[in-house]
């Protein structure tokens, strides 16, 4: 039998991150579990993407608040976290004729919470990706500090700082239910019979959060969406390229280490519904063909590309497509899940808007409220969406 002022179950990054979070904010007294080890299931599936291009403000400032950490790892995690996997390419974002007042309101709202971003011309943009046609594009949106990471890498940061700071991490051990005395939460019921006994309990299980809440009659929208990634053989050396985010062809790409292209799809119009124990782990082949017809079109300078590999994860998706990170109506009990594609880039202040709840029962940083994020939002009606949605892609930007 255990005891401790807060239980986390999930060792995903939302999970690490919220035990560092809290261990900064002097509660250490915290037990983490994960029923396999840190940052094993969908964490280690992200594409990493780091971009602080969001209608919503509140999601803005959230990717603004990610990107201080990710640019001075050691400041914010310690001095065994020399290298979390940023490499800061930059990220450029292209839309059509249609998505031009709606880009530049965009800018112009993250800018207000402290985003440098900013409008730039398709010349600026040839320089830095020569082998793309650019002609379709109306307009160009510039964030000179994003570009990508490695979601393993920061969560294992993360769950090291927390566990220096006097945070317990029992991997291998998997939550089974909570416990309850009446409408408060007394503790958590481990597979292997333990006890661990705390008023508080955040739940950060990403996919998984749905069938776990549900018999206590908390009801996270989520719908489990499997994404794929396939990886290019550009044929030529494009060397550090910014991440090209095509809001015309719907699609995504990004340099990996060893010269490769990484693609994504952006257009979520259907997603694919999926059980998260049990899906392929590579891309279909109608996805392979979607990948050469947009990259062929968009990049005809990769004359000689070739597909050398894929893989798939899977988005714990919400209606609105935005995350909850919420007090429920079990008292003591907090969500942190359906980050549906955008987790890894707002890490940082997931796991600090937990804290704020944890320790003061609402957010810190005004940018940031609260209310935003709260699972009530769902039953209310009161969707959070961008007030600037881009035609075809509204769901991801």
């Amino acid at each position: 039998m255990t005891t401790a002022d807060v239980v986390i179950i999930g060792g995903g990054i939302e999970g690490a991150a919220a035990a560092w979070a809290l261990s900064q904010r002097g509660i250490t007294d915290v037990v983490l579990l994960e029923r396999n080890t840190v940052a094993s299931g969908m964490t280690g599936k992200s594409s990493g993407i780091v971009r602080c291009h969001y209608g919503v403000s509140s999601l803005a400032a959230m990717a603004a608040v990610g990107l201080e950490v990710f640019e001075k790892p050691q400041q914010f995690l310690g001095d065994q976290a020399l290298d979390i996997g940023f490499r800061q390419t930059g990220y450029v974002v292209g839309v059509g004729p249609q998505d031009v007042d709606a880009l530049r309101k965009s800018l112009a709202a993250q800018r207000s919470v402290g985003v440098q971003t900013e409008e730039i011309d398709v010349d600026e943009v040839a320089r830095m990706w020569p082998w793309a046609d650019l002609s379709p594009f109306a307009v160009f949106g510039w964030e000179p500090r994003g570009g990508y990471g490695d979601a393993y890498q920061t969560a294992q940061a993360f769950a090291v700082s927390a566990r220096a700071a006097g945070v317990r991490i029992r991997q291998g051990t998997a939550a089974t239910e909570l416990v309850l005395d009446g409408d408060r939460v007394t503790g958590v019921r481990t597979a292997d019979g333990d006890m661990v006994w705390a008023r508080t309990v955040v739940v950060a299980t990403g996919v998984w959060t749905q069938p776990f809440l549900a018999p206590y009659g908390i009801d996270v929208p989520i719908r489990v969406v499997r994404e794929q990634i396939v990886l290019i053989s550009p044929g030529v050396d494009v060397g550090p390229v910014p991440v090209f985010s095509d809001l015309v062809s719907l699609q995504y790409v990004r340099p990996e280490l060893g010269g490769e292209i990484l693609f994504g799809n952006s257009d979520l119009s259907e997603p694919e519904n999926a059980d998260p124990d049990a899906y392929s782990n590579r891309a279909t082949e109608s996805f392979v063909d979607l990948t050469v017809e947009r990259v062929g079109t968009r990049f005809p300078g990769f004359t000689d590309a070739a597909i050398t590999g894929s893989y798939a994860g899977c988005y714990d998706a919400t209606p609105d497509w935005n995350p909850v990170i919420s007090a429920t109506a079990i008292d003591g009990v907090l969500v942190a899940a359906g980050f549906s594609g955008h987790g890894f880039k707002i890490a940082p202040a997931v796991g600090r808007l937990i804290a704020d709840l944890v320790v003061d029962g609402r957010s810190s940083d005004p940018r940031i409220p609260e209310t935003d994020f709260r699972l009530s939002r769902f039953v209310d009606g009161d969707l959070l969406t961008s007030p600037h949605p881009y035609v075809g892609a509204g769901q991801m930007r």
